[in-house]
């Protein structure tokens, strides 16, 4: 498996960077619709598959969604079985009351803050990087 598993090293590495734009959830029964090249993630759940995508184009498709977010990326090569990286930043955020929605991939971590707390989250995630360097 590629990626880093050891957990200061994560930390000090992770170099994190917000996306441009805003991002929604959607939950939609089907997928007959939707462009597969427009879509940042899905996640298929019993009641509907979960796609997360630009809000410009999920207003264009006219698809309900209650939650703004802002996309930070973590730079750093993480490894799927990596332990303890989630439960770092996400007891980070938590710590100043900023919620986060998590997509492990397979070369990196993505977080999904509200879009009020983007850059917030970003100075805590960046002062996280410096207290393990």
């Amino acid at each position: 498996m590629l990626g880093k598993t050891d957990l200061s090293e994560l930390l000090a590495e992770m170099k994190p960077k917000l996306q441009n734009g805003d991002y929604v959830f959607v939950s939609l029964p089907n997928m007959l619709k939707i462009d597969f090249s427009e879509v940042i993630a899905t996640f298929k759940e019993k009641e509907g598959t979960t796609i997360i995508l630009e809000k410009e184009k999920a207003d264009a498709l006219k698809l309900k969604y209650d939650y703004i977010a802002s996309w930070i990326t973590l730079k750093v090569n993480s490894s799927l079985a990596a332990v303890g990286l989630t439960a770092a930043f996400s007891n980070a955020l938590a710590a100043s009351q900023i919620s986060c929605n998590v997509v492990a991939a397979y070369y990196h971590d993505h977080i999904f803050v509200a879009k009020k707390d983007g850059e917030k989250a970003m100075l805590i995630l960046e002062e996280l990087a410096i207290k393990n360097t």
